[in-house]
């Protein structure tokens, strides 16, 4: 499918209307006459208006992973923030992954179903982790960094542990803002089965986020990975993560805190390998798909 990269800017969006027209024909034909069917919009776009047009009777389904308004500014966020409340009022289904935009979402209707994120269970290495010691402390942090990674909480963190090595490995969309310490180390992105293998080598998960509009409504899947592979969570307070301060195995560091000495409590977390593996089946994606939409699917949780 071609599309012209301007929506959603008022106005200009309708261009796209003629390049992806065919695939909306496409995909109406391929749908009608099919009971079990189902419309599955991931993202608001009038692409995704047109075919809940199109198709009218269809079971559909709105499965908000993020908060898409955030991600622009000005026209262009009131665009999209329309846009969004137009598809949630539409479909039959809304599924959110986080508390926070549960509630933005329920201003626009009542009937949504949260499903936080979660994990694929069989990716994650075999071995609990704290079941075996590491030669130093390695505090890690595997993921994207943006302009959401807080790299003023990862240097506070290296500058008062320094002698615990910092690595973060992923791509680097945006350079440190500050200058880091010797003890970090920035690795190049990996795929996903070595990511998880590359768990074995870590002693705390890091998430160091920013708070604010575009991660308020973030559940971290790098969260589950982390905690069904038996490390602690050393993390900013951030979306979803603010709320599991009383949790087993999840320190969250704010600016006013000693992270040094949060850092130290995590690596005195010792995991325990039923906890680790009942952690992996409750917060295994199938799990979760089971549990919010078994009815929307006719069928008996697993």
């Amino acid at each position: 499918m071609q599309s012209v990269p301007v929506e959603p800017i008022p106005g200009l969006n309708r261009i796209n209307k003629l390049l992806w027209r065919s695939l909306r024909d496409d995909v109406v034909r391929a749908m009608t006459g099919d009971a079990d069917a189902r419309v599955v919009i991931g993202k608001p776009s009038l692409l995704a208006l047109s075919v809940l047009d199109s198709l009218p009777g269809a079971q559909s389904l709105y499965d908000a992973m993020d908060d898409f308004p955030a991600f622009y500014r000005g026209l262009s966020r009131l665009s999209m923030a329309r846009r969004e409340a137009c598809v949630v009022r539409r479909v039959g289904r809304v599924l959110v992954s986080s508390t926070g935009l549960e509630a933005r979402l329920r201003a626009v209707r009542s009937d949504v179903t949260r499903a936080l994120n979660a994990c694929d269970a069989l990716s994650l290495p075999n071995t609990v982790l704290h079941q075996r010691q590491l030669p130093e402390p390695v505090l890690g942090y595997i993921g994207t960094m943006g302009s959401w990674f807080d790299w003023s909480w990862v240097r506070r963190l290296a500058e008062a542990r320094p002698g615990y090595r910092l690595r973060l490995i992923g791509p680097l969309f945006v350079q440190p803002s500050c200058t880091l310490p010797r003890n970090v180390e920035i690795l190049p992105p990996i795929d996903h089965t070595a990511a998880m293998q590359t768990l074995l080598q870590f002693s705390v998960g890091l998430i160091p986020f920013r708070c604010n509009v575009l991660t308020d409504s973030v559940d971290p899947i790098k969260y589950y990975e982390y905690r069904g592979a038996g490390l602690p969570v050393l993390s900013t307070a951030f979306g979803e993560m603010r709320l599991r301060s009383r949790e087993s195995g999840v320190w969250l560091g704010e600016a006013s805190d000693d992270l040094g000495e949060l850092a130290d409590a995590a690596l005195r977390f010792v995991a325990d390998r039923e906890s680790a593996l009942q952690f992996r089946a409750e917060n295994d994606w199938s799990a979760r798909f089971d549990a919010a939409l078994c009815d929307w699917f006719s069928c008996q949780p697993q």
